[in-house]
């Protein structure tokens, strides 16, 4: 009896976690084949757009950045 029992328990666990696996997998198995296959995705962004955006944020915040006025200096008496 206990052997029945301890059967099904495991085949339930198993059950679940290869449903939870297949649930996981499935929706990317495209994806997943393609990185695989070393195929680029087609929304796929190269390197260097996204350099150019980052250093376009950067220069923006740099940009907003409030600065102290400069201080003239005043000449000395000769």
């Amino acid at each position: 009896m206990m052997a029945v029992v301890s059967f099904a328990i495991f085949t339930g666990a198993f059950a679940v976690s290869a449903y939870v696996l297949a649930a996981t997998i499935v929706p990317h198995f495209d994806r997943i084949v393609g990185a695989l296959r070393k195929q680029t995705p087609a929304d796929h962004q190269p390197l260097a757009a996204l350099v150019r955006a980052e250093q376009r944020i950067a220069v923006r915040r740099w940009a907003a950045q409030a600065r102290p006025a400069p201080a003239y200096r005043t000449r000395a008496a000769a």
